[in-house]
C-alpha cells in the first residue's frame, strides 16, 4: 500500500497491517490526533483504562497469553512517565509491547512545554529501543521497525515518541518489506558444533536436571512441545523458574516444582547436587542462584539463550549456545534420538532415588484447619474447582503470587501470567484484563492480596465497562505479606509498616463499580462459594480471609544458598536430611 496520509492516520495503518485488533490507552492533548484517526476506522479497538501503568501491563496479560505483540497508547510527559513501571515490568519479563506516546510539537522540545517530558531520555533504561520521530517520512519505517524489535530475539518492549506536528503532517506511507535496523540480527539458529557438545555431556551426565525458564513459552507452543518430548526420551528430571511453569506440565512424572526462593526442597537440591545443568531460556537471575558463590558448585552447565547479554552475565557456563529455544531443542532431540540407549541408567536410577528421598520431606505441606483459611487451602481448592475450565491466572505479587505459583499445577503454557523480574505489586487486575480480552470465553483469575491489589483497582472500571468478567481472588491477611514475613524471619518481629490497616470493605467496593462482591472466611464455605463466584458472568471481588500468621515456605533467605532452605513445620523432618555440613535444616 502506498498512499498520502497523515501521521496520525499512518500510525492506524500501520496497526491494522500488524494484525492489531486491540490496543490499551488513555488520551490527552498530544495525542488527540490519533484519537480522532481511531474514530474513523473500526478495525483496531480502543480500550480504555483508568492509569496508563494499567494499560501496559493490560498490554502484557494480552502479549504473555497470546504470543502477540501487545500495544499501548499514551499522551506526553505524564502520561508516558506513567507507563515507565509497566514498561519496566516488560523490559525484565521479556513482553513485546509497543507504546506509542504524543510528544510536545518538534519545535517546544526542549523548551519545558507544557506535558513535555524527555520520553525518549526516560525510557531508555526500561526499554529495548525507543523512537523520537522527527520527520513524516521516517513514520511507517519506525512503525514497523518497532513491531520487528519488540518480538524478535529476546522480545521486550520498543516506545515510539511521536511529537503533535508529525502526527498532523502529511507523508506517502508504504508498508516495509525488509527491515535493516543497524547492529540488530538476532541469532536465531544455534552452533551446531556447541550442541553436539551439549548432548555429549547430557550422555555422560549421571545427576542431570533441566533448569528452564521464560524463554521456552516466549519462544511459541512448539518450544514447549520440544522440551517436554527431550525431558520424556533423556528421563532428567526438570525444574523451572517462576516465569517458565506451564512449559512442562506440573503434573508430569519428571518434574520436581519450582525453583528458587520459594521453590521446591528436592528442585533447589537437585540444583546443588547436580553434576550436570541444563539451562534452557533462563537467565541465572537473583531469585534462582541464590548465593552465587555456593550456586550448584559441582556442575558443568549448558545456557541456551537468544540473549548474548544474557550469557556468562551472573554465572560462567560451559556450554554457551546463542539462539532460539524452538531451533536448538529440535536440534538437541533429534540429536539425542539418533543415538538411543547409551545415557548411564544405573547412575540416572541412583538420582531419582536420591530425588525421591528429597521430595519425601514434603516441603509444601501445612497444617491444616477447620476454624480458619489456610491461604494454601484456598489456592488448592481454587485449583481442584477451575483445573478442567479454560482458565488463565494473572496474580499481584507477594505471598499469595508464590502461593499461587506452588499450589496451582499449570499443564500447558501462556497460562500463567505474573510480574516476576521486577515484582510490580498492581500488575494482576490490568493483566487479567488484557487476558480477558484476549480470550473472552475463558475464566479469567486474578490472584491477589489485599494490599497489592490496590496498587491499580481502578482498572475494575474497564473490566466493568467493556463486560470482561474477571475473578479477583483476594487472600486477605490484613498484612503486607511478604514484607510482615520477613520482618517476623529476618528483622526480630519488628512489623514497620506492614499492617494493612484502614482497608476498604472489598465488598462493597466491588458494588461501587457495579461489579459483584462475595467474602468467605471459613474452610467449610469455600468450595460453594468459589463455585458461585465462577458462575457470576461479571466483574467479582472475592475476598477470602486467611490465617494472618501463615509464612510461605520453603524459603531460601536472601544471601544464602540453595542447601541452606527453611521449612515449614509440616514438612517431613527426615534425619537423612543434612546439609553437606551436617547441620539439620529448620
Amino acid at each position: 500500500m502506498t498512499k498520502e496520509m497523515t501521521g496520525a492516520e499512518m500510525i492506524i495503518q500501520a496497526l491494522i497491517d500488524q494484525g492489531v485488533e486491540h490496543i490499551f490507552g488513555y488520551p490527552g492533548g498530544a495525542v488527540l490526533p490519533i484519537y480522532d484517526a481511531l474514530f474513523h476506522q473500526e478495525k483496531v479497538r480502543h480500550v480504555l483504562v483508568r492509569h496508563e501503568q494499567g494499560a501496559v501491563h493490560a498490554a502484557e496479560g494480552y502479549a504473555r497469553s497470546t504470543g502477540k505483540v501487545g500495544c499501548v497508547l499514551v499522551t506526553s510527559g505524564p502520561g508516558a512517565t506513567n507507563a515507565v513501571t509497566g514498561l519496566a515490568d516488560a523490559l525484565m519479563d521479556s513482553i513485546p509491547i509497543v507504546c506509542i506516546t504524543g510528544q510536545v510539537p518538534t519545535h517546544l522540545i526542549g523548551n519545558d512545554a507544557f506535558q513535555e517530558c524527555d520520553t525518549v531520555g526516560i525510557t531508555r533504561p526500561c526499554t529495548k529501543y525507543n523512537y523520537l520521530v522527527k520527520n513524516i517520512a521516517d513514520l511507517p519505517r519506525v512503525l514497523h521497525e518497532a513491531f520487528h524489535v519488540a518480538s524478535s530475539g529476546r522480545p521486550g518492549p520498543v516506545v515510539i515518541d511521536v511529537p503533535k506536528d508529525i502526527q498532523f503532517a502529511t507523508g506517502t506511507y508504504t508498508r516495509p518489506k525488509t527491515f535493516a535496523h543497524r547492529g540488530y540480527v538476532p541469532k536465531v539458529k544455534g552452533d551446531p558444533e556447541r550442541i553436539q557438545q551439549a548432548v555429549a555431556m547430557m550422555r555422560n551426565a549421571k545427576r542431570p536436571v533441566f533448569y528452564t525458564g521464560g524463554g521456552v513459552i516466549n519462544s511459541g507452543r512448539r518450544a514447549s512441545e520440544l522440551l517436554r518430548e527431550l525431558v520424556r526420551v533423556t528421563g532428567f528430571p526438570i525444574t523451572s523458574t517462576l516465569m517458565g511453569l506451564g512449559a512442562y506440565p506440573a503434573s508430569g512424572p519428571q518434574w520436581l516444582g519450582m525453583l528458587g526462593m520459594h521453590g521446591t526442597y528436592e528442585a533447589n537440591f537437585a540444583m546443588h547436587e547436580c553434576d550436570l545443568m541444563i539451562c534452557i531460556g533462563a537467565r541465572f537471575d537473583d531469585r534462582i542462584t541464590g548465593r552465587l558463590d555456593a550456586f550448584s558448585p559441582g556442575s558443568r552447565k549448558i545456557h541456551v539463550d537468544i540473549d548474548p547479554s544474557s550469557i556468562n552475565k551472573n554465572v560462567k557456563v560451559d556450554v554457551p549456545i546463542l539462539g532460539d529455544c524452538t531451533l536448538v531443542l529440535e536440534e538437541m532431540l533429534r540429536l539425542w534420538t539418533a543415538q538411543p540407549g547409551e545415557a548411564d541408567k544405573p547412575a540416572h536410577k541412583a538420582w531419582w532415588k536420591k530425588i525421591e528421598h528429597w521430595r519425601a520431606r514434603k516441603c509444601l505441606a501445612y497444617k491444616p484447619s477447620h476454624e480458619v483459611i489456610k491461604p494454601q487451602y484456598a489456592i488448592q481448592r481454587l485449583y481442584e474447582l477451575t483445573k478442567d475450565r479454560d482458565t488463565y491466572i494473572t496474580t499481584e505479587v507477594g505471598q499469595h503470587q508464590m502461593w499461587a505459583a506452588q499450589f496451582y499445577g499449570f499443564e500447558e503454557p501462556h497460562r500463567w501470567m505474573t510480574s516476576g523480574g521486577l515484582g510490580t505489586m498492581g500488575y494482576g487486575i490490568p493483566a487479567a484484563v488484557g487476558v480477558q480480552l484476549a480470550h473472552p470465553g475463558s475464566l479469567v483469575i486474578d490472584i491477589a492480596g489485599e494490599a497489592s491489589v490496590l496498587m491499580t483497582m481502578q482498572e475494575l472500571s474497564t473490566a466493568v465497562q467493556y463486560r470482561l468478567p474477571i475473578k479477583i481472588f483476594i487472600l486477605n491477611n490484613h498484612y503486607m505479606g511478604m514484607v510482615r514475613q520477613w520482618q517476623e524471619l529476618l528483622h526480630g518481629g519488628r512489623y514497620s509498616q506492614s499492617y494493612s490497616e484502614a482497608l476498604p470493605d472489598f465488598v462493597k467496593l466491588a458494588e461501587a463499580y457495579h461489579g459483584v462482591g462475595m467474602r468467605c472466611e471459613k474452610p467449610g464455605d469455600l468450595d460453594a462459594a468459589i463455585k458461585e463466584m465462577i458462575a457470576v458472568d461479571k466483574p467479582v471481588i472475592f475476598d477470602c480471609v486467611v490465617d494472618p500468621t501463615e509464612n510461605c515456605f520453603p524459603m531460601i533467605p536472601s544471601g544464602r544458598a540453595h542447601n541452606e532452605m527453611l521449612l515449614g513445620d509440616a514438612a517431613e523432618n527426615l534425619d537423612e536430611a543434612i546439609t553437606e555440613e551436617g547441620k539439620m535444616l529448620v
